[in-house]
């Protein structure tokens, strides 16, 4: 439960303790702003008491009488600055006209209450000044988080394109300088390798698409009857040169067909990450069994291969944006680092969850439920 602090200025003592005491007792329950408050109060005589008490320790809510021996409530104001803080004011006033209320919120006051005023008034006047303080610092919290999340961003995606656009540049200044000489051929290498790199570059931009969509809910969702089975074939089928390169088999095991209520789109994505990143971190003349199978409602979707494996350390970091595993095993493997984010994201679209059983050395173990509605199958 969150405690605000109170600076209550009255030269009235029974006017001070009063109020002390009903916000002593008043708890106030914000559920839209999921927040609960209490109000610790303290107490000031005079405008300068109040003047020091605010500079030693600025308070959230400050109750402040319009008229005071020696320094008035106005000038109180006008001393701490209160447009510079994040402190609530409420004028106090047993001379309630439009002309004082105008000249108080001018000079940064929140609020005011008139004399004599009940607990009930004094409660909702305070309350409407706790709501608007909380809400204020929420705001100011998410746009500092969202100032976070941007620097982050931007920071790890100049570092990802730092390194192929580099690369490039060095292909393309060797191809300029002739240094392998006049001879076209001579260069088909550099220009396979610019391809290449070209080609993660692209990858990782259609990546960050697909995941804005998906986290922004842009992306349209077509839900229909989708063939699991058809739909692993073809993924198959466009991992199939990779795989052929490395003498990787990819055997699978599926009832046919095999109908769930999804959007073909999304699964694609799933399966293209799966399949990819098992034939991409599997060992040469290696294999892949990918099994779909149903059990109730759920829909399993799991993919063995006999790769390089991970630890547990990595595993638990493995769908974490722009995370890539890093090692003697795993640097000169390309990708954009947010495939199994993606994936993980979209799986739980459909109330699902991904698992992962790892060992270095030993291959890995990827395994996705997806929750089944035959019911809203057209």
């Amino acid at each position: 439960m969150d405690k605000l602090r109170v600076l209550v200025v009255d030269d009235e003592p029974g006017m001070r303790l009063s109020i002390q005491k009903a916000l002593r007792r008043f708890t106030l329950s914000l559920p839209e702003l999921e927040e609960a408050v209490e109000f610790d109060t303290e107490l000031a005589e005079t405008g300068e008491e109040a003047v020091q008490k605010i500079r030693e320790n600025r308070p959230d809510i400050l109750m402040l009488d319009y008229k005071l021996p020696g320094m008035s409530g106005l000038d109180v104001l006008d001393r701490v600055r209160v447009e510079e803080s994040e402190m609530v004011t409420i004028m106090i006033t047993a001379y309630a006209s439009i002309d004082i209320a105008i000249t108080a919120i001018k000079q940064g006051a929140f609020d005011f209450i008139a004399k004599p005023f009940t607990p009930k008034e004094l409660e909702k006047t305070v309350a409407k000044a706790a709501h608007s303080l909380i809400l204020a610092r929420q705001v100011r919290r998410l746009a500092e988080e969202k100032r976070q999340v941007r620097f982050q961003f931007i920071s790890v995606l100049g570092h990802e394109l730092k390194s192929p656009l580099n690369a490039v540049e060095g292909y393309l200044d060797q191809i300029r300088s002739r240094i392998l000489g006049e001879s076209v051929t001579a260069y088909e290498d550099a220009i396979a390798r610019c391809l290449v790199r070209i080609g993660g570059m692209r990858k990782l931009i259609a990546d960050l698409l697909d995941l804005t969509r998906i986290e922004s809910g842009q992306k349209k969702r077509e839900l229909c009857a989708a063939d699991l089975a058809a739909l692993a074939d073809e993924s198959i089928e466009t991992i199939m040169p990779e795989a052929e390169r490395k003498g990787i088999r990819i055997r699978l095991e599926t009832e046919r067909p095999f109908l769930i209520h999804a959007d073909p789109a999304e699964i694609r994505m799933v399966l293209n990450n799966l399949f990819s990143n098992a034939v991409k971190y599997n060992r040469e003349d290696g294999k892949v069994d990918v099994r779909l199978d149903r059990k109730g409602a759920e829909v399993r979707i799991i993919v063995r291969d006999t790769g390089i494996g991970i630890s547990q350390a990595e595993a638990a970091r493995l769908f974490q944006e722009f995370v890539r595993i890093k090692n003697e095993n795993t640097r000169h493997i390309e990708g954009s680092g947010l495939g199994l984010t993606i994936l993980e994201k979209i799986t739980k679209l459909y109330g699902g969850e991904i698992t992962v059983e790892s060992r270095p050395g030993a291959g890995s173990t990827f395994t996705v439920i997806l929750k089944d509605n035959p019911e809203g199958r057209p």
